[in-house]
């Protein structure tokens, strides 16, 4: 354990307070002076601008980043089930230049972990699979396809492992936290390949970003983007892009959306909240939003990206704001030991659970199979995830249990 690893760990950042929520289209945006008062809705204190770090310091992108179970700390009300949903928010503008708070830190729904958090996980060793369960590598599924034929009107997901999809949408063709990379900081090599090469993607027309860790935001593979490809972000990230030469970047604090010109209409892409956190170098805790992706077709069809999350209220508020949810690509790794990992991974039954908050009618199981960066054996995910969506008696069709590289359309309405 180095001596930066522990530094990391030790920064703690202040209580989690209870806030209000949000109304759609209240961004928190710096004000101007030396005087820090709320923001008008969110509860975010105005103030400096965000301390950018200058160079990726080297960060374990998940044996640093969660916290313990704790009682989860909400930064939102009560939601009456009776309650009519705000309506959804006018699009931003692409590119719009935007001020954001110095830190995050009040959308924790967990505290972060601290030294004796790292102490216990230390003790216990157990961030890596058992070594009698590595041979099960050997089975994971792997079946790497032609992408199906896209137009105007299809939809469809092509998985490439972990958190990287291939969404085709409206004529258009997105990416998730494109990871390419054989390994990143912090974490063994992967374990499957990626599902589709690079030099088989088609046009990439956009690219969205969860939150900063290093197996979700990979440096070497946005630098094989043009600069011009669009970069959809979280609040606070628009200047580590354009840092990096990209041009047309856009950065959303939750609840907010823009609206990608298509070939067949426009596809309205919102950003949601997430139980989870962010930290890319030593002095950037919470410096940049985290949280996950709605996009919506032309023609209604929704599909919500989760990023990294961990199971909370968020699912359903989304599923109340966003009805009619199609499919739901939601993470079912990284999840053990429970007592760390919780706040911030779900588990497989979670994530069964969050899609049924969400309203989802199927569910794609993603963050697993790819990286091994915790403690449970390679294939259990899998094995959980039909027994617990098996038990909710829904139909089998609509577990997406892909395989890295498969693809499947989703039917019209």
């Amino acid at each position: 354990m180095t001596e930066q690893t522990e530094r990391s760990l030790a920064e703690r950042p202040p209580d989690t307070e209870r806030l209000p929520p949000a109304a759609p289209g209240e961004a928190a945006e710096r004000g101007g002076g030396a005087g820090h008062t709320p923001g008008p809705a969110t509860g975010q204190t105005p103030g400096q601008t965000p301390g950018q770090a200058t160079a990726d310091a080297p960060v374990l992108p998940h044996a640093t980043a969660n916290a313990p179970v704790l009682p989860q700390a909400t930064t939102d009300a009560p939601v009456l089930p009776h309650a009519t949903p705000p309506p959804l928010t006018a699009p931003r503008p692409l590119g719009e230049p935007r001020t954001w708070p110095r830190d995050f830190t009040h959308r924790l729904t967990a505290p972060l972990p601290g030294v004796r958090a790292l102490a216990r996980i230390a003790r216990e060793g157990k961030l890596r699979p058992p070594p009698e369960t590595l041979a099960e590598i050997q089975q994971l599924p792997f079946e790497p396809g032609p992408m199906p034929a896209a137009d105007t009107t299809t939809l469809a997901v092509t998985w490439a492992g972990h958190a990287s999809w291939i969404i085709r949408i409206g004529g258009l063709t997105v990416l998730t936290d494109p990871v390419w990379s054989r390994k990143i900081l912090g974490t063994p090599a992967r374990v499957t390949p990626v599902g589709v090469r690079w030099e088989d993607l088609p046009p990439v027309d956009a690219v969205v970003i969860s939150h900063n860790h290093y197996d979700h935001l990979d440096a070497p593979t946005l630098k094989r983007l043009p600069r011009h490809t669009p970069l959809l972000l979280p609040a606070g990230l628009a200047p580590w892009a354009r840092r990096r030469g990209f041009a047309r970047v856009t950065d959303l604090d939750w609840w907010e959306a823009v609206e990608l010109p298509a070939p067949g209409g426009p596809v309205r892409v919102d950003f949601v909240p997430a139980h989870h956190w962010s930290k890319r170098t030593l002095t950037d805790t919470c410096r940049s939003l985290w949280g996950g992706w709605l996009l919506t077709a032309p023609d209604g069809r929704r599909i919500h990206f989760a990023g990294d999350t961990g199971y909370g209220h968020w699912f359903e508020e989304i599923g109340r704001r966003y009805p009619g949810i199609d499919l739901a690509l939601l993470p079912i790794g990284a999840y053990d030991p429970r007592w760390m990992l919780r706040p911030v991974h779900t588990d497989p039954e979670e994530a069964v659970k969050a899609c049924q908050d969400l309203g989802a009618r199927a569910l794609a199981p993603m963050h697993w199979s790819t990286f091994l960066l915790s403690g449970e054996p390679p294939l259990e995910p899998l094995h959980r995830v039909r027994a617990a969506w098996a038990a909710t008696g829904r139909p089998r069709a609509d577990l997406w249990d892909l395989p890295v590289g498969a693809s499947r359309v989703l039917a019209a309405r």
